[in-house]
């Protein structure tokens, strides 16, 4: 048999919570002797042990959203986070110009999704836009809005936001309306929220991940991998630029 172990983010900054009990339940389906694990990691570097747990009792692991930075995976289903990135990048540098301040809010350091929208996105900035403040805010909304309070104070001339998730783009978002300011905000994710944000005109803009298919591909390399067919390492699935 085999099990999708859906675990969620930790929703606080240095919570341990959820890698705790994400490489608990790992190591109970490796005791219930299952045959292959489908996993979306908490995080990128701290599932490293999980996964060379269950390589090390021969149960083949597939990750799903983000990656893991060791261990040996069959394959890994996401979408191109660097394309997602660069998407974004094109589109901020279509509204603001060449030689615009912006500022980066990124997402978990470490996290795979952090550092390839970051890369992405400053593949397209490098030379064309003057990123004046690149900080965490830990895909947390409460963190992007202080973060953004406090760049909004040092940095009067900013265009634009690049936030690695909706959650810190919504929060920033926030902080901007407070100071009055007319910055334009690109998240990333497609939540809900962001969405509704766009048609109101407030965020500018979000890239969209399309979960069901991602799912739909893990699954599906699971069940290839279960028969012994061969299965691609990196399975990617495309983004989609949400604007109104």
């Amino acid at each position: 048999m085999y099990k999708l172990l859906p675990i969620q983010e930790c929703p606080l900054v240095g919570d341990k919570c959820q890698l705790t009990k994400q490489a608990s339940d790992v190591e109970d389906l490796i005791q219930q002797g299952v045959d292959l694990i489908l996993i979306n990691p908490t995080d990128s570097e701290a599932v490293v042990a999980t996964v060379e747990a269950a390589n090390a009792a021969n149960i083949p692991v597939i990750t799903v959203d983000r990656s893991s930075e060791g261990g040996d995976v069959v394959a890994h289903i996401a979408s191109d986070n660097i394309a997602g990135g660069e998407l974004a990048g094109e589109y901020l540098l279509g509204l603001v110009g060449e030689g615009a301040q912006v500022v980066e809010l990124e997402g978990i350091a470490g996290s795979s999704n952090a550092r390839d929208r970051g890369e992405g996105f400053n593949n397209i900035a490098n030379g064309k836009l003057e990123v004046v403040a690149k900080q965490t805010a830990n895909f947390n909304r409460a963190e992007g809005l202080t973060v953004m309070e406090n760049i909004l104070q040092g940095n009067p001339d900013v265009k634009a936001v690049f936030a690695h998730n909706d959650e810190m783009a919504l929060g920033a978002l926030e902080a901007i309306e407070a100071a009055g300011k007319d910055i334009l905000v690109v998240g990333f994710d497609a939540t809900g929220d962001a969405v509704k944000s766009v048609e109101d005109g407030k965020l500018a803009g979000t890239i969209a991940q399309k979960p069901d298919l991602i799912g739909q591909k893990a699954v599906e390399a699971a069940m290839k991998s279960l028969k012994g067919e061969k299965v691609e390492a990196s399975i990617p699935v495309e983004l989609e630029l949400i604007k109104k």
